[in-house]
């Protein structure tokens, strides 16, 4: 029996691997914001006979916080990690800003991720096969970091956000690679390609708009994880692994330059109140 953590793991692809790992034996805690789906998630997992291996925490993961009360919670509970998936996700029609002072999508996607990956490392190095899954739009070349003005105090735009959280993850990947180099963990960066995982996050028009265009060409959630679980059993390499679906992702992109990387890694750390 192998344990996971999934953050994000009530809705969409989330919740399609939560529920995998639980049919076939896995034990499962499940990190979300919104406890009736969480009970929802634990019901499920009754029904199929998991219901002794499932544990839901509820928090709010652009807390900075919350990400250190889930970490706390989840070394009570396990001894060690096979696994730690990350797929919380929002869409924020306008700015927020977070009580730490980060734009919330900068928080969610990119800072959350940040937190719970390098908090539960040592839990995951305890493992056989350790990987993080970071579930993002690695491969994308669209956004920028805005280093200048990371909380997009000046001229906010959802998708510009969106944009800059994808390109934040893609460098949390390199960064995480770099400073373990001798680890046991795995960092799986993780593009899905277009999934219908809802669009309870939206606000109108984009949720019509959304809904249509996943009738018509979106994958569903159950076939869109397969390739995570094909890689999450059997790793074809050590350290960074980049991959749109099946496909590996070109490490030269700019994307992914190792200079970003450390950059973004130390802005966090000072941002974060870290003296190291």
């Amino acid at each position: 029996m192998r344990t996971y953590v999934v953050a994000g793991g009530t809705t969409g692809m989330g919740r399609g691997l939560a529920l995998h790992f639980l049919r076939r034996g896995d034990q499962v805690t499940v990190v979300g914001s919104d406890p009736v789906k969480g009970r929802l998630l634990l019901d499920e997992a009754a029904r199929t006979g998991a219901g002794d291996r499932a544990a839901f925490v509820q928090a709010d993961l652009t807390s900075v916080a919350a990400n250190v009360r889930v970490i706390e919670e989840i070394k009570e509970r396990h001894d060690a990690l096979d696994g730690l998936v990350l797929t919380a996700l929002r869409h924020f029609p306008r700015r927020v800003e977070t009580p730490d002072g980060f734009e919330a999508t900068f928080a969610l996607y990119y800072v959350s991720r940040f937190l719970l990956g390098y908090g539960l490392t040592d839990l995951l190095e305890r493992a056989e096969l350790p990987m993080i899954v970071n579930v993002c739009g690695v491969g994308v070349t669209k956004g920028a970091i805005h280093w200048d003005d990371l909380s997009l105090k000046r001229g906010y735009g959802p998708v510009k956000a969106m944009l800059q959280g994808g390109r934040a993850t893609d460098l949390l990947g390199v960064a995480y690679a770099a400073n373990h180099p001798g680890g046991r963990t795995r960092y799986l960066l993780h593009h899905p390609g277009f999934t219908d995982s809802g669009t309870a996050t939206l606000a109108q028009p984009a949720k019509t708009i959304v809904k249509l265009l996943a009738k018509l060409m979106a994958q569903p959630v159950d076939v869109s994880i397969q390739p995570i679980i094909e890689l999450m059993d059997d790793p074809p390499g050590k350290g960074l692994l980049a991959y749109d679906r099946r496909t590996p992702v070109d490490p030269s992109l700019p994307t992914l330059d190792p200079g970003n990387a450390r950059r973004l890694y130390e802005r966090t750390r000072h941002l974060l109140g870290d003296p190291r």
